[in-house]
């Protein structure tokens, strides 16, 4: 097993290669594995040809399969997601805006996995943000006027019957399951503490999060507004290259992502796995 660090500002995206994922892991192995994931965030594993049997063991060993609650799985595979943009799509790509997965639930997913099958020539790049480095950067003042701020989230915007995804008007490949259940709340801490590593993260994104809790519609705006921009800076930030056959796992307590584009005319397909 060979790890090479991020170079970036971010620090964010440790290459793990020298390893076949089809494999049995030992509790160690598993151990300093999870350790790289947790200490950069997005875990990087080149090379790695997986069937769905193959994708779900490896997923496993970092927990229990997640809920997907507004995208179609694979008939077969009830835990799968095809995440896929064909090439004469004219709909904006899936997850072009800042986010952390289903940060909406009560408890969100720990991990997202994403193994590509099918990457473009050009594009389709994704995006993470380092939302602990961008909290411990905050000047003290700040910290301390957000340290007791709860905040609203919910999934109505992109995923509610009247919500993006529904009303929308290009075809678009994937398969999404608008609902009307899309309009429920969630609280969560606006900062949050990792429950592995006890560091502050910025626990927001303009995807799912509403409002601060007790905020009127304005300065709740505002705040938020400060905070995403903060914490979408360059330095912040990991601009992730994709090849075939090539497995990501993120940790959402810790970063936010968004899909690029750039790759109009090419198909492209990637599976998901999320865990809880």
């Amino acid at each position: 097993m060979k790890f090479e660090a991020p170079k970036n500002t971010a620090q964010l995206g440790v290459e793990i290669s020298d390893l076949d994922l089809t494999n049995k892991f030992t509790e160690e192995e598993i151990s300093i594995i999870r350790k790289q994931w947790l200490d950069y965030g997005v875990a990087v594993f080149p090379n790695q040809k997986l069937a769905h049997a193959d994708f779900e063991q490896f997923s496993l060993l970092f927990g229990k399969f997640g809920d997907d609650p507004y995208l179609k799985s694979l008939d077969e595979r009830p835990n799968i997601v095809e995440v896929k943009r064909s090439a004469c799509e004219k709909a904006p790509p899936f997850g072009g805006s800042w986010h952390s997965d289903w940060s909406f639930q009560k408890t969100p997913p720990s991990a997202t996995l994403l193994h590509s099958k099918v990457i473009p020539p050009v594009g389709g790049d994704t995006l993470f943000a380092n939302t602990q480095l961008a909290y411990e950067d905050l000047d003290e003042d700040i910290k301390n006027k957000i340290k007791d701020l709860q905040v609203i989230h919910s999934a109505s915007l992109p995923y509610a019957d009247d919500g993006f995804y529904a009303t929308e008007k290009e075809n678009r490949a994937m398969d999404i399951l608008p609902s009307k259940k899309a309009k429920a709340t969630q609280l969560h801490p606006l900062v949050k503490t990792h429950a592995e590593t006890n560091k502050k993260c910025l626990f927001i994104n303009p995807v799912y999060t509403l409002s601060i809790k007790d905020y009127s519609d304005e300065d709740s705006f505002l705040l938020l507004s400060f905070l995403y921009e903060h914490m979408s800076q360059d330095k912040y930030v990991y601009r992730h290259k994709w090849s075939e056959n090539m497995l990501l796992m993120w940790d959402n307590r810790t970063v936010v992502h968004k899909a690029d584009g750039g790759y109009d005319g090419y198909e492209r397909l990637l599976h998901r796995i999320t865990i809880n």
